[in-house]
């Protein structure tokens, strides 16, 4: 991930953020902005390249199959989950992104060979269920890091904010643009759920976010 400057505006309140500030619908519009990109490959196209490095179409919809699941097992363990461990630790931004891309290849090597668009399905159906899950549980303890609380609100703004970056992926492969209806809402997901990566500063929240995520955007 690269970043830059932190972000220069008003900050948002923890985990209110996903109940008051449009967060939980910017999380659906992330997912159905997924499953609607997806729909538009043909067979030959799931091998287009991504920004992500080395991935391609059919291995980001992988990807995305696997980080619902792995969701799901965060919040059955929360606080003390594999990802706890992690962040407890209190590493820097790059060690704690080179363990994950680890964890993110072997998971993805281990998946079942099916077609791209069954990946996408289980992610959606996944991510759904995540979504319904977490109402009751907003203000539990999710992980900390560095003396700081993430709330399973803070997790659930975190995905929307990843739901939404590689919709921009996909959208990149097919030669489009992507944009959120509610870029706000899914940089306060960011400003919420991964304070290990500051926003750089940028007039559109949008821009922000996707430059804090490593993308060449704008």
């Amino acid at each position: 991930m690269e970043h830059g400057d932190s972000w220069d505006g008003p900050m948002p309140l923890a985990a209110p953020v996903l109940a008051a500030s449009g967060a939980l619908t910017a999380y659906h519009d992330g997912v159905a902005a997924v499953a609607g990109l997806a729909a538009r490959f043909a067979a030959d196209s799931w091998n287009a390249p991504t920004p992500c490095p080395e991935w391609r179409a059919a291995d980001l919809a992988g990807h995305l199959r696997c980080v619902a699941d792995n969701y799901h097992e965060y919040l059955d363990d929360a606080p003390v989950s594999r990802l706890s461990r992690l962040m407890a630790t209190g590493a820097h931004h790059e060690a704690i992104a080179r363990k994950l891309a680890r964890q993110n290849a072997a998971e993805l090597a281990a998946l079942p060979d099916v077609p791209p668009g069954e990946h996408i399905t289980a992610f959606a159906a996944a991510a759904r269920r995540y979504a319904a899950r977490i109402g009751p549980l907003l203000w539990l303890p999710h992980h900390s890091y560095r003396g700081r609380v993430i709330t399973v609100a803070g997790m659930a703004g975190l995905a929307g904010v990843e739901w939404h970056v590689h919709a921009w992926d996909l959208a990149m492969a097919l030669g489009m643009d992507y944009r959120p209806a509610n870029p706000a809402a899914v940089l306060a997901g960011w400003l919420d759920g991964i304070p290990q990566l500051p926003v750089p500063a940028a007039g559109d929240p949008w821009l922000a976010v996707l430059r804090a995520a490593g993308r060449a955007a704008g």
